[in-house]
């Protein structure tokens, strides 16, 4: 946790705040923070700025908070993602949050196993709860807003080119010999398919929308993997 992110509830006073449950446990457990102790901090999808811890409880902590500080720049991608299995939908939320994404497309493709939309890791509770530790570990209190689309040819005619418009747009395909670009820090908006990529049809539909095909070597990659590989080579 290299930020205490804070949610309107935990205030007390306009500048106090009272926290319990996880966030307590890691403070006092592996920061091993004692009164005195200045942490930073920021309020969910607001301002940043640092926390002075005031007073231990038997289960909670209180602290001061001074908050004057604008998170981070958002990253300007946007990205597309062929739902993964749920456990690495999990860890994929959580690094993408960190690394500053903010606008996440969860989408159907042939090679996505119908299980997966049924999932309770995709109830939006539980994709804020993976979001919040990307923001901790990130420094960053800006939410990233999740859209789940379960029809790939509809969404990928009617909605993507919408999205993608102004943008350079890629669809990340491992069987392509166009290498992806690098430090293009520029307005993207990043395709990535399933375990086992896109089939030739929806590589050919993504295309149709605007978005060409990139690889990233010989090198089969993991989605994860891809997927933060991808954003650190687009964005270096």
């Amino acid at each position: 946790m290299n930020l205490l992110l804070l949610e309107k509830k935990d205030f007390i006073t306009p500048d106090r705040v009272l926290i319990s449950g996880r966030r307590f446990e890691h403070i006092q457990k592996v920061l091993k923070a004692e009164p005195g102790t200045l942490l930073s901090c920021g309020l969910l999808n607001n301002k940043m700025g640092t926390a002075r811890i005031t007073r231990f409880y038997a289960d909670s902590l209180e602290l001061a908070v001074t908050l004057d500080m604008d998170p981070p720049d958002p990253l300007p991608l946007t990205l597309v993602l062929a739902l993964p299995r749920p456990k690495m939908l999990k860890r994929i939320m959580e690094s993408v949050t960190g690394l500053g994404v903010k606008q996440i497309y969860l989408v159907n493709s042939w090679r996505v196993e119908k299980s997966f939309w049924k999932s309770p890791v995709l109830e939006m509770e539980n994709l804020e709860k993976y979001c919040r530790l990307g923001l901790e570990q990130g420094k960053d209190t800006l939410m990233p807003r999740i859209y789940q689309k379960r029809y790939f040819t509809k969404f990928v005619k009617e909605e993507l080119p919408i999205i993608g418009h102004g943008t350079l747009c890629i669809t990340a395909h491992p069987k392509t010999s166009n290498i992806c670009p690098t430090s293009v820090n520029k307005k993207t908006t990043l395709v990535v398919g399933p375990e086992g990529g896109f089939i030739d049809l929806e590589v050919t539909t993504l295309e149709e929308a605007g978005f060409k095909p990139f690889s990233l070597g010989e090198r089969i990659l993991k989605v994860e993997t891809a997927t933060t590989y991808l954003i650190a080579r687009l964005f270096s």
